[in-house]
Parts: C-alpha cells; structure tokens; sequence
C-alpha cells in the first residue's frame, strides 16, 4: 500500500517525466497518459518540452481540466495535450459530466479505430488526377479528375494498424511556384472520431515561354440586343495567291541566366530531286531569363507564309498538294564578355 499526501504544490514536470517512465520501450502498445490537472505549475520547471517530446514519439495525451481555488489553465492544457484539443482536452465542471468524460475516455482508449471510414479528397485547379493506385485498405475511386474517394470499412478495431493511398497528380493552367496540392480533405467515420492530415506543396517551374510574333489585331463587333442578324464591313484585303502558314516551336536547352541568344531559322522547299529552294529566314532575339540556374526556354509561334505558286513538290496545277522542307536553326549567346586586345588609344 501507498500513501499520497498532498501538500498543495504542483509539479507537472515531474509528474509527466515519471508517467512516461512507466512505459515499456520495447512495447508495440499504443502509449496513451491522462493528466488531471487544473494547468497551474507551482512547483519544478515547464512541461511543455517533455510532452512536445512525448507526442512526437507517438505517445497520445489527454488532459482533462479539474477546477482547483484559481479555475483552470486552459491554455496549459491545451499546450500539454495531443491534437486537435476538441479530441483530447476536456473541461469538467461538475462530478457528473466527469463520469460521462471517464466513461467516453475509456471506450476511446479500450477501442481504437473507426467503422465505415470516408475520406474524400480533392486538389487544387492547378493539377488533376491521372491515376489511382490501390490503397493498402479499402477501395479508393475517381469522383471526378480533382477529386478521389477512399472508403474503409474499419481501421484500427481490433489491433493497431494503419493506411495509406498513393494517387500521382499532373500539373495543369498557367499557375507556377510554391503551390499546395490539396483543396480540401474531408473524413467521416461512425464514431464522429477528429482526422487532421498533412497538406503538401509542390514547387512548380513552367519555364519560360517566348513569343516572337503576336496574333493579328482583333475586330470588335457588337450584337446589340435582340438583333438576329448583323452585317459588318471589314474593309478590303488582297489575295494575290492562295497559301498556307507553317508554324514551328522549337526548345533551346540550358540557357545561362542573364545572357540573350540570338535564334536564325532557315527554311528551304524540297523538290523532287532534293534540291532545296529558299522559302524563308527569321531571326529573334530571344531576351535573357533571371532564373538561379540554367533553364530551357521555349520560342512558339515562328510563323512563314507559304504562297502555293511557289510549290516545287508536285503538281503546279493542284491545290493542297504535300509539301517538303527542311528547317534549321542556329542558336548563340550575344552577349558575350568582351575585353579590349590593344593597349594603344583609339584613334
């Protein structure tokens, strides 16, 4: 037999320092500690290292607040308990709601787990869900390209386990840089049991895109109110040969930071008997990116202007007939270090 007195200090210090103690290291068993206190320390150092060390080692803590002369502490409480407080901090006014409080605190500790789990998660606009993998409990399903569902029927019940769902993700839309990969989480299970999950950040690079030449001017034109019909004069444009426009994109690797490249591309027209005739020549200078390294930078929209009465690669007298080229393209750093090589003053 053991005799307690009390002496009216507190030392939650020490208090918490020999319950852990009392836990087997080489135990599989989940660890759970309940402290009652009224979360004022008037004895020994502060807790809160201790316990931040305990819930990081997987040990679960209760707290439940018992009113002393000086009400209670709730922050201390809260500091010293497992997450989310809702879970594991109570209050308790009065001997009955303590009874109700031991009575759901031991069929939480007596049964773990949860029955008919449902989590449902979905990803920001950003990305959408290419594929799905099969979750190591339960069944996981597509409800939409942003949006999975993973159903268990139990986890936890009758030993401690746990689950995991891997699903891979594809970045869509212009946005770029830190983003998080989860719009929302939710999750449901029989026992109204509190779920918190991780939410992960992606650090997404969309490159450099360059442009060189812009889309035609647009003509405005307006339907005012119940009008089924509108005719609007576009002005004159000449034709003097049918034609068709090629447009390429081309990728130049590794460029440095803070250097432009000037792009030549060539085209020529390939006829039946492989001569190549001259159909066009563009130069760009590709203005420098400030990325911290290397990056590629992609030039769209390098457009020519094929009239058909120059086609070489079949019939002159057909339309839309195949037409053969070859395209090259010549890259180069301008700007380039440059030191003087003469020593005498310029004349």
């Amino acid at each position: 037999m053991t005799n307690l007195t009390a002496g009216g200090r507190t030392n939650h210090e020490d208090a918490f320092t020999k319950a852990l103690d009392l836990f087997d290291p080489a135990s599989t068993n989940e660890k759970i500690l309940v402290m009652f206190t009224d979360g004022f320390t008037t004895q020994g150092g502060d807790p809160t290292p201790i316990t931040t060390a305990a819930k990081a080692a997987g040990v679960i803590i209760y707290v439940i607040g018992l009113s002393g002369n000086g009400g209670i502490d709730e922050q201390a409480l809260k500091d010293w308990a497992s997450d989310p407080d809702s879970a594991y901090v109570a209050i308790t006014p009065d001997d009955e709601k303590l009874e109700d409080l031991f009575e759901d605190l031991a069929q939480n500790i007596s049964k773990p787990g949860a029955k008919n789990i449902v989590i449902t998660d979905e990803i920001d606009d950003c990305f959408k869900i290419v594929s799905v993998n099969t979750p190591t409990k339960g069944t996981a399903s597509l409800l939409n390209s942003q949006t999975v569902e993973w159903k268990i029927a139990e986890l936890g019940v009758k030993e401690s386990e746990g689950a995991s769902l891997e699903f891979t993700v594809e970045h869509v839309g212009p946005c770029s840089g830190s983003l998080e990969v989860n719009s929302d989480i939710s999750y449901d299970d029989d026992d109204n049991n509190v779920v918190t999950f991780p939410s992960p950040f992606i650090q997404v690079d969309c490159g450099t895109t360059i442009c060189p030449e812009g889309c035609p001017d647009p003509v405005e034109v307006t339907i005012e109110g119940c009008e089924d019909v509108v005719e609007y004069d576009a002005g004159e444009l000449g034709l003097d040969s049918p034609g068709r426009i090629l447009q390429l994109d081309v990728t130049i690797k590794n460029v440095c930071p803070d250097r432009r490249v000037a792009l030549a591309v060539i085209l020529n027209e390939v006829d039946d008997e492989n001569n190549e005739h001259r159909r066009g020549l563009k130069t760009i200078t590709v203005p420098a990116h400030y990325r911290q390294t290397c990056t590629d930078i992609k030039v769209r929209c390098i457009r020519f202007v094929l009239p058909e009465d120059l086609d070489v690669s079949g019939d002159s007298d057909a339309i839309c007939n195949k037409r053969n080229f070859k395209v090259r393209f010549i890259a180069h750093y301008i700007d380039n270090e440059f030191e003087c090589c003469c020593d005498d003053d310029p004349v």
